[in-house]
């Protein structure tokens, strides 16, 4: 049996057990590799990916701004503690709070002129290391990569 990209990369001397383990590892050995870049390029700024990502939320929301359940459901990754998330966020004056008028115990979190100036200057860097991790796969490659990982994630 032929040695995989993955058994070399990794020193495993065997074969894989299961064709879905080999996929497994390729997939978190990937999204490693993919997220270092990224986490460099936050901690450049002085944010974490998982806050990046709670500005997103916030900023294509808009308006009066969400409560912090909402902001984890949308959340690309599972993060147990998005309060904590926040908590940094309005330290660093990215985001602020305020409970709603019409129910005191639920709190809205918006994201502020601060942090949609971070978020500005975040784009066009962000969709560039997009590119450089991924550009090198055609359309229909990238297609059928996330038409695969939609289904992974479905288990159907």
């Amino acid at each position: 049996m032929a040695t995989s990209n993955l058994q070399k990369e990794i020193g495993k001397r065997k074969p894989f057990e299961a064709p879905e383990q080999e996929a497994a590892l390729n997939l978190e050995r990937t999204q490693d590799l993919l997220s270092r870049e990224f986490d460099q390029l936050f901690q450049r700024h002085r944010i974490s990916s998982p806050q990046y990502n709670v500005l997103r939320i916030l900023r294509g929301h808009g308006g009066e701004g969400l409560p912090c359940r909402r902001i984890a459901a949308e959340m690309v990754t599972f993060d147990p503690d998005v309060t904590r998330l926040v908590d940094r966020l309005e330290r660093a004056g990215l985001v602020a709070r305020r409970r709603t008028p019409d129910d005191r115990r639920v709190v809205l979190v918006k994201i502020t002129p601060a942090g949609l100036t971070l978020l500005k200057s975040l784009d066009q860097p962000v969709l560039d290391l997009h590119r450089r991790q991924l550009g090198h796969l055609t359309r229909a490659e990238l297609t059928e990569l996330n038409r695969l990982l939609v289904k992974a994630r479905r288990r159907e």
